[in-house]
């Protein structure tokens, strides 16, 4: 078919097509959803059982062993991970990468289906498992509401209102509240006092419940009316509880709870977690939006939706931003969109310098509707706008122009000769059409590696893939329709503005050079081995990386106690932490997390579980280029104002894959052998010197105090286990004997004794523990033998069943991971291990590894692709040879680049670099089909790769220096730096290579004799 004729005779169709692309990208750009990262599926739950009162060690053999059982019989398993602490399973459970996300719902209902069926075999007092799946919910608009006038009630209800409201935001799917004043009611008890009453805690407990609950009076029926009769509770409030009578046992009387219990309404002893912002107590509101819509107008609605609620809230309540992310991302793709408004004029204005003026609107008009029609399919297929759709469209960008400019060109030096624009357009497009689709579905394959891989990495740079596809093969179908027809309206019959390819002096100069590389092509070709030898040499000078720090002026501080910290310490270190970040310069905000972490905020964060020994920092800095600095300072200053507890900087970075960069797994049997490794591995580390942050995910040892039970004892004097453990509950902790529903908050009532004994263990000795069946109560060293102090493992790591310590550390700030991780890794190798041990590596080094392997099993296809194309576009062996003898020569520029930049070759530069081979294959097909069509055409060998190469020396130089602009904005956007810097050295150093190489290997292949040119 010819295209170019059929869209220059019936001009109507293709305007039709390209008005729908015009207005249909505007429309979509509004309406496109709007997004700061990709989303990816966290393929993991989590599995919480509780067992109270056993060890570490009896956990793992008798809850975590069962549970990791019934999971490894799950063909969708990839990994196991768990930990067993006091009282406490939790086991990880990770799905393998390839499957599906849509498919984990029923993956998961598989999953509480075969642990509902292992719940006999758990051991008595076991709670049923607990399976969190929800992991992939981002909380990005994230506030902190704080209120130092009011109660905990108060704040409770004020949270609970804007709960509420902001629920009933359309595009709202969640809202989370952190942090709420947790409080219970004390019951304050002097145990002699009810022992000489003869009262037990189960007396007490009996008549709370009879009186705290609401029971069901029945109905009555009158008529055809049913109406129900409600006995709600007779009390709601503190004095009424007080004023509940107990009968004495044996005696005709009563005595009244206020009379034996001081009640009082007191913060509980051991919070679950606690919030706070810029040094105030504050509750967290997390809102999740719901999945593919525009996360600016949702934000923009829920701070409309706010301020309407905080106008009908009494004054005082302040509601402060920890993170935003529908600002975040506001400006973030606003400032995509004006990279690729600058990358389209740029490119639009080198068209112009190079081709003139006509031919600079005819394909910048050309890219300019690829860019509005792509925008306009990703919009129909739901892909979003975010960082990396967008720097795919930029990084696109100067590909986008590669066939227009051969179509136009071709197009304009014909009708030059004279040749009407018709025939001009139907002969070059005919000639290039075939070829030029080839090279696309090349520059696509490049690609194809990231599109099929199938890990998480894979599936957060999959837009990156789908644009390239859309994109490019969009810019063929506009090369070979549109472009002939804005070409017949602004090329003339006849004029010579395009100045002809053999007299411009750029030309001049390269026949110069191609004469000489020709003449002296063996000296040429070895020229170009040594090079690119010396590059493959120098490779490894260049710093290694996985994914660059992010811009997001925000970093972290994460806190460790001893394991066996009591949550009140660590609210005391997290306090004085805040004075010293909040007096640092250049912080701006701060968010402190006391027992557990932050919600996920973003997609790369990744939040620590619960843990009464940590707290964590969120500061927030003026400036993002300060954080490294910043993040230095503030944890050296918290180091020396603390130096027997660990603070750890972490800076964020994009891109899955979070915890520790630096990571050493030792895996075998024995505790005490794991742990000597894990030592001297954190010795080598910190020999090392600029290695920082070293510690390992086993912690400390606990110590624990068991009171015998004597069993003879208790026997005769009827106490039973379930007495025993209620006396040392009582004067430890406290009991719990009831609870009273007040609104939507329910309180626990606590029962503790009223001794001031600061020595607990004194006061437990000398204590009394009631005998069920005797109804008595004994003297608590009638009942126990010796109070035995022991130590005991606190956390317990397994990695898929086998019990596994992990050192981490990371790197100095002023190197990469790779750079800490080569320099000491021979060293912990050389560790000698036991029998049955074995050593593997985590972190940084793991990540990108299975990263690359996952990249790699879609890269063959890829590359057959692009062999296969290179084979049938030419029906000969020779032409696909030349072309794949200089594909690997492409790494001299990027060698050169990333050394010149000083920037670590990364994940995205991998990336990068497997795209030049599409651009360098793209370039050397156009030139070694028109060397090829040449010859055909009756022309001398020698002459027409001496003539072919000067008429695509234009096309190929526009198409990279229009690629090398269209990247350059992505220089200053340090996801995308370290790619940009290798496309443009890279394909600066290919094009060199596609227009001397080219030439010289066609002429060796094919024996042609050059002395005459």
């Amino acid at each position: 078919m010819d295209i170019a004729r059929y869209s220059l005779t019936k001009p109507i169709n293709i305007w039709l097509m390209a008005i729908c692309f015009i207005i249909g990208g505007i429309v979509a750009m509004g309406k496109i959803g709007r997004l700061e990262d990709p989303a990816f599926t966290i393929k993991k739950a989590v599995i919480f059982t509780y067992y109270p009162g056993a060890s570490a060690e009896k956990v793992e053999k008798e809850v975590t062993e069962q549970v990791e059982i019934a999971l490894q019989q799950m063909w969708q398993l990839d990994m196991l991970k768990s930990v067993s602490k006091p009282g406490l399973s939790r086991v990880t459970m990770e799905i393998q990468p390839h499957i599906d996300g849509p498919l984990l719902p029923q993956i998961w209902d598989e999953l509480r289906k075969r642990l509902s069926d292992i719940e006999h075999d758990l051991p008595l007092g076991a709670s049923a498992p607990v399976v969190i799946d929800d992991f992939g919910d981002v909380y990005g608009i994230y506030y902190a509401l704080s209120a130092p006038d009011f109660s905990a009630d108060q704040m409770r209800e004020f949270s609970r209102i804007i709960r509420r409201e902001v629920l009933t935001v359309d595009g709202v799917a969640k809202v989370k509240v952190g942090g709420i004043l947790e409080e219970e009611i004390v019951a304050t008890i002097d145990s002699y006092q009810i022992a000489g009453l003869g009262l037990s805690f189960p007396d007490i407990q009996k008549v709370l419940a009879n009186n705290l609950k609401p029971f069901s009076g029945g109905r009555l029926y009158v008529g055809d009316k049913k109406i129900r009769i409600p006995v709600e509770s007779s009390t709601n409030k503190i004095a009424e509880i007080e004023n509940l009578s107990i009968v004495i046992p044996g005696k005709n009387a009563s005595i009244k709870i206020k009379d034996i219990a001081q009640l009082s309404i007191e913060p509980v002893a051991i919070p679950s977690g606690l919030k706070r912002f810029n040094g105030e107590r504050a509750i967290t509101l997390a809102v999740s939006a719901q999945s593919d819509i525009n996360i600016v107008e949702v934000g923009e609605e829920i701070s409309a939706k706010l301020a309407e609620v905080l106008a009908k809230l009494p004054a005082g309540i302040q509601l402060s931003s920890i993170y935003n992310q529908a600002k975040i991302v506001d400006e973030s793709v606003d400032g995509f969109i004006l990279n690729l408004e600058i990358s389209v004029a740029v490119v639009t204005l080198a068209l112009c310098l190079f081709m003139g003026w006509r031919s600079g609107i005819v394909v910048g008009g050309t890219l300019l509707i690829t860019v509005l029609g792509t925008v306009l399919i990703m919009w129909l297929y739901d892909l979003q706008l975010q960082r990396i759709s967008l720097g795919a469209l930029v990084i696109a960008m100067g590909m986008l122009v590669d066939n227009a400019i051969v179509v136009a060109e071709g197009m304009m030096l014909r009708m030059e000769k004279g040749k009407s624009a018709v025939e001009s357009a139907s002969f070059i497009v005919k000639r290039t059409q075939w070829p030029l689709l080839g090279a696309t579905v090349i520059g696509i394959a490049a690609f194809s590696g990231i599109g099929l891989s199938d890990d998480a990495t894979g599936e957060f740079l999959f837009s990156l893939f789908a644009v390239v596809l859309i994109s490019l093969l969009l810019s063929w179908i506009l090369a070979v329709t549109l472009t002939p027809l804005l070409g017949k309206y602004f090329y003339q019959v006849g004029d010579k503005a395009g100045v002809e390819a053999s007299h411009s002096l750029f030309h001049q100069a390269y026949l110069v050079v191609l004469r000489n590389a020709l003449h002296w092509r063996g000296v040429t070709l070895g020229l170009l081995v040594v090079i690119t030898i010396s590059a493959y040499a120098s490779f490894g000078f260049i710093k290694q990386g996985f994914f660059p720090p992010s811009n997001t002026p925000v970093f972290f501080v994460h806190y460790w106690g001893p394991q066996d910290s009591d949550i009140r310490a660590t609210e005391k270190y997290m306090k004085q932490g805040e004075k010293l970040i909040l007096s640092t310069e250049g912080v701006e905000s701060l968010a402190t997390f006391i027992g557990e972490s932050s919600e996920r905020f973003t997609l790369v964060f990744a939040p620590e579980l619960p843990n009464e020994s940590y707290g964590l920092f969120m500061v927030r800095a003026h400036d993002a280029a300060e954080i490294p600095r910043l993040a230095q300072a503030v944890a050296d200053k918290l180091r020396l104002a603390n130096p027997k507890v660990n603070f750890y900087a972490e800076i964020m970075q994009f891109g899955p894959g979070a915890g520790a960069k630096i990571q050493a797994r030792f895996s075998g049997e024995d505790p005490a052998i794991l742990r000597q490794l894990a030592e001297q591995a954190k010795a080598i580390y910190s020999a090392d010197g600029n290695i920082r942050d070293i510690r390992d995910d086993w912690r400390d040892k606990g110590i624990v105090l068991a009171p015998e039970y004597d069993d003879i004892a208790a026997g005769i004097a009827g106490v039973s286990r379930s007495d025993f453990s209620q006396a040392i509950k009582f004067y430890s902790d406290g009991l719990q004997i009831g609870q009273l529903q007040d609104g939507d908050y329910l309180y626990p009532i606590i029962a503790r004794n009223s001794s001031t004994n600061p020595d607990q263990l004194a006061g437990l000795e000398n204590s009394l523990v009631w005998s069920s069946s005797q109804r008595t109560y004994i003297p608590f060293k009638q009942v126990s033998g010796k109070m035995n102090y022991a130590s005991e493992e606190l956390l317990i790591n397994r990695r898929d069943r086998v019990r596994t310590i992990t050192v981490k550390a990371e790197a100095g700030y002023n190197e990469t991971t790779g750079e800490a991780f080569n320099r000491t890794q021979a060293k912990i190798a050389a560790i000698a291990l036991p029998e049955g041990y074995k050593l593997d590596w985590g972190g940084e080094y793991e990540s990108s590894r299975k990263a690359q392997a996952a990249l790699g099993k879609g890269l063959p296809l890829g590359f057959l692709i692009m062999f296969i194309i290179s084979v049938l576009l030419f029906g000969k062996a020779r032409q696909p040879i030349i072309i794949w003898l200089i594909v690997p020569m492409a790494v001299v520029g990027v060698v050169a680049g990333l050394l010149i930049a000083d920037l670590p070759f990364g994940f995205m530069s991998l990336l990068g670099f497997l795209s030049l081979f599409g651009m360098l294959i793209k370039n050397a097909i156009v030139l070694l089909e028109e060397i090829d069509l040449q010859i055909i055409e009756g022309k001398e060998k020698a002459i027409a790769i001496v003539e072919a190469s000067l008429s695509r020396l234009r096309p190929v130089s526009l198409a990279a220096i229009t690629t090398i602009l269209g990247v350059m904005p992505l220089l200053f956007d340090p996801f995308f730096a370290d790619m940009s810097v290798t496309i443009m050295g890279g394909l600066a150093f290919a094009t060199i290579l596609t227009m001397i190489a080219v030439p010289v290997l066609y002429s060796v292949f094919y024996k042609i004799k050059v002395e005459k040119i």
